[in-house]
């Protein structure tokens, strides 16, 4: 909790992320082999319509895909759909299909699934409202699916192809599965489901049934031409960043993800082993649950967000950071950093205790709740913590494996105040990502003032129409400290020379990788 980084070294720190390496491709890729990689954790479900948390999506969206996907600059790309036609008054989608798509147990793809899976996703989804505005869909042939909707929408294929609560397509047959079934696993995408130890271990194994994309030159994000050169990948849940670095030194892994900066030096004299730095990665962010008492009082949730110091906090993470008061980057068209300011980096206990006056605060609990696997996030709560204590609030720090604080954030009655996370494909595809994680970590219900903001950026078609309605929605999110902001964050990981093919990017993939 004392740790501190210098100014210097942290401006040091953040040049060195924002050079990405390089890793030249020099010799011929060869088909076989397993990749291991040494994960913080593993996944809690394979059931696309229920998962939004960075441990999980890394594996599902290598073995779905859905109708779009997002490419490398995070825009929508056919996947599953090889085109795309936008009818001119933006009320319809007509998407044709690919054939010959094979689903993990050989079944080919049609748009029954497609209807299937979305039905099924609109009925149970935490993310099921990015359909609220669908009227109806048709199905016109075995390749042709058709979405109509109540009202033009300017960001309708934005919302499709969001990796996080992904629409990837499965069987008709599952349709009426239960959310989280074990045997939702059987995708179309380059790798299927293999071996599952929920404390140990998750294997994904090539699909060689697969049906690559031969409209596209190569891999382009989650979409693109796929080719598959490992049998497998297996990932070994290592919670503590030391046995992931010694693993990959022992040659035990080939790859590991979410090291703190302090642990690169480890790898100064290893000419086999490969540091990227990429940023952003993610945006590290305090939710402040508004459905459980004390924290269902704005007045108290503006109280924490006084009382916090970003900088302390960035400092204790460990992580290469940078200032930035909004939930998006600077590179978004909706990014308006000096209207959300105020909201940022407070550190003004005396305006913390004045709240609490106001709210009629009488000492209650305060439930601080982190985890095990993510020591970033256990650090910045540990000095919050310290931080509201000082103002006179009664916190109490709640340390949880990473599964259990991740789906206790979505669900209200689970008896905490304040968490955190690190966001990072939502800060990357906008305003549009935001309001499903925003309602459900936050437990909102019933603010008319947000719903109005949202109902319109959906609703817009215009983009300065959308501009007006974020801000509207971000100042709401931020102004009633639904969230508390602490800093951007890059990411790093590192893996062994003996994979080729291997590109930077907000999370890993292991198609076009092969091993050595």
């Amino acid at each position: 909790m004392n740790r501190r980084v210098t100014a210097t070294a942290r401006r040091a720190g953040l040049a060195a992320a924002l050079l990405l390496g390089t890793t030249a491709l020099t010799v011929a890729q060869t088909r076989g082999g397993t990749a291991i990689d040494a994960n913080v954790g593993g996944p809690g479900t394979f059931d696309p319509a229920m998962i939004a948390t960075t441990i999980e999506l890394e594996t599902l969206n290598q073995m779905f895909e859905g109708l779009v996907m997002m490419d490398e600059n995070y825009r929508p790309r056919p996947m599953v759909a090889s085109k795309v036609e936008t009818a001119p008054d933006g009320m319809t989608y007509r998407f044709t299909l690919r054939h010959g798509i094979k689903f993990h147990n050989g079944k080919e793809l049609t748009a029954a699934d497609v209807l299937a899976t979305y039905e099924r996703y609109a009925k149970i989804s935490p993310n099921a409202v990015v359909l609220a505005n669908v009227a109806g869909y048709d199905v016109p042939d075995p390749y042709t699916f058709v979405i109509r909707l109540k009202v033009p929408s300017g960001v309708f294929l934005d919302i499709l192809k969001s990796p996080a609560y992904p629409l990837g397509i499965i069987p008709a047959e599952q349709k009426d599965k239960a959310p989280r079934d074990p045997e939702v696993n059987i995708g179309t995408g380059p790798f299927r489901f293999g071996e599952w130890q929920k404390d140990s271990h998750f294997i994904m194994r090539r699909f060689d049934g697969y049906v690559p994309d031969e409209s596209a030159p190569g891999p382009d994000g989650y979409a693109g031409r796929k080719t598959v050169y490992l049998d497998a990948v297996r990932y070994n849940f290592v919670p503590e960043a030391n046995a992931r670095v010694a693993a990959l030194q022992a040659g035990d892994a080939d790859v590991a993800p979410s090291l703190p900066p302090e642990l690169l030096p480890r790898f100064k004299d290893r000419t086999d082993i490969t540091v990227e730095k990429v940023f952003p990665g993610c945006q590290n962010i305090f939710l402040l649950s508004a459905g459980n008492p004390p924290t269902n009082n704005v007045l108290i949730r503006r109280a924490i967000q006084a009382a916090v110091n970003t900088q302390d906090i960035a400092d204790a993470s460990g992580q290469i950071t940078r200032e930035n008061p909004s939930i998006l980057y600077a590179e978004s068209p909706y990014y308006d950093a000096a209207a959300v300011k105020p909201y940022y980096n407070m550190n003004n206990p005396a305006k913390a205790k004045a709240l609490l006056a106001e709210a009629g605060y009488k000492g209650e609990k305060i439930v601080l709740q982190t985890n095990s696997n993510y020591s970033y996030m256990r650090d910045e709560i540990l000095v919050l913590a310290e931080q509201i204590k000082a103002v006179g609030m009664n916190a109490e720090v709640q340390v949880v494996d990473w599964m259990t604080n991740a789906n206790n954030m979505a669900n209200r009655g689970a008896g905490w105040n304040v968490s955190t996370s690190g966001f990072c494909s939502q800060p990357l595809l906008g305003p549009q990502q935001w309001r499903n994680m925003v309602y459900n970590f936050s437990n909102i219900k019933g603010d008319t003032e947000l719903d109005a903001a949202y109902d319109k950026f959906f609703a817009s078609v215009d983009v300065g129409d959308r501009r007006k309605a974020w801000l509207d929605a971000e100042q709401s999110i931020l102004g009633k400290a639904y969230f508390i902001k602490v800093a951007d964050a890059g990411s790093v990981f590192a893996y062994s020379k003996k994979l080729a093919g291997i590109k930077p990017w907000y999370n890993i993939r292991f198609w076009n990788v092969s091993k050595q």
